[in-house]
């Protein structure tokens, strides 16, 4: 490739956060956005300086300047997207999840292997200041075998948005399991060193969405009525991984509990221990490691700056296109990830645990 990369985003919901990261890289010239909201086009256009704006993402495709499009979309739109992108010569930055399923995820990775083009997943909270030190911690041997790990992100009140596309089974393909639940699923098997999963034991419940409740933006309220609640406001799964080691992963966006909007992940070694916590999205004081020290247990609290997010995948994904750095993360870490949370809804429907 030569510079500049130039890249359109389609989506200006979380697309904005794409164009942010895009506008800080000195070798990115941004061509392009799409999206049906004109309102917000407009505004995210002319805050980044977006000299093309289209309705329609097959009139961006189109366009002959463009090397590379963020798809930000809803969840039933990235494989038809993205791999509409590809077949159009195009590099794809992909958002969380990769697809609704590992069916279609599946299709987007081969989609990229045909066309010859890179294909990357936005999980953004993998490239966070605490999350990548704990993996520099835990690479040292520190932990020794991790052999149990606990992982969740939960709220007390938080389904985003009741009657939207996200409460759809057929729009998202699931509910916190798909939403959060991926970016710590993410997490927790990039930081044990990305082991296969074999089985899972799985439930789901639905306790607060279908009477209207714990919704996050009471705004669109009046919406229930356009698209009844059809996924999970809870998901735990017991995860079995090869060679013994177990995950323990709970995803919620509404319960009766303390959480605000907290995510983290409980690392247990034959050497040592870690502990990430993360409240409302703060980045201080959130790890804790747990060893011994003469014989005696002992705590300790690394203050850790705060870096990462969209900008670092953002980053990753344009020095993978211009200069062949390794394309991490990659298509197929997404579609691992989706794979693990199809047998967890198979486990939920079936009653049993399944194999992966």
């Amino acid at each position: 490739m030569t510079v500049p990369l130039r890249v359109g985003v389609i989506g200006a919901g979380v697309g904005e956060m794409h164009l942010a990261g895009y506008s800080k890289l000195p070798r990115v010239e941004i061509a392009a956005l799409a999206g049906l909201d004109d309102d917000r086009v407009r505004r995210v256009a002319a805050e980044y300086r977006v000299p093309q704006t289209f309705r329609e993402y097959t009139d961006l495709l189109a366009a002959p300047n463009i090397d590379a499009v963020s798809v930000c979309l809803p969840n039933a739109l990235h494989l038809p997207v993205t791999v509409a992108a590809l077949k159009a010569g195009k590099h794809v930055l992909v958002e969380k999840p990769l697809a609704r399923t590992a069916i279609e995820g599946r299709a987007m990775v081969e989609a990229a292997r045909a066309h010859d083009r890179i294909l990357m997943i936005s999980f953004n909270h993998r490239y966070r200041g605490d999350v990548q030190w704990v993996k520099q911690y835990i690479e040292s041997g520190a932990l020794g075998r991790i052999y149990y790990a606990k992982a969740h992100w939960m709220r007390r009140a938080g389904i985003p948005r009741l009657g939207s596309w996200f409460v759809n089974k057929e729009q998202a393909g699931g509910g916190p399991l798909v939403d959060l639940g991926v970016h710590i699923l993410d997490i927790a098997m990039y930081l044990m060193g990305e082991p296969r999963a074999t089985a899972v034991s799985a439930n789901t419940y639905a306790e607060f969405g279908p009477r209207g409740q714990k919704n996050w933006d009471m705004r669109n309220e009046a919406s229930t009525e356009r698209m009844p609640y059809e996924v999970e406001d809870l998901a735990t799964a017991f995860v079995r991984l090869e060679g013994g080691a177990t995950l323990l992963l709970e995803a919620s966006w509404a319960t009766h509990s303390t959480a605000g909007d907290d995510f983290g992940v409980t690392l247990y070694g034959t050497e040592g221990g870690v502990e990430l916590m993360v409240r409302n999205y703060t980045h201080e004081n959130t790890v804790r490691v747990f060893h011994d020290v003469a014989g005696a247990p002992t705590d300790t609290a690394p203050k850790i700056r705060k870096q990462g997010g969209h900008d670092a995948v953002v980053e990753r994904f344009v020095a993978a296109v211009l200069d062949g750095a390794p394309q991490v993360p990659s298509a197929e870490d997404g579609l691992r990830r989706a794979e693990i949370i199809d047998a967890c809804y198979r486990s939920a429907a079936e009653g049993h645990e399944v194999a992966v």
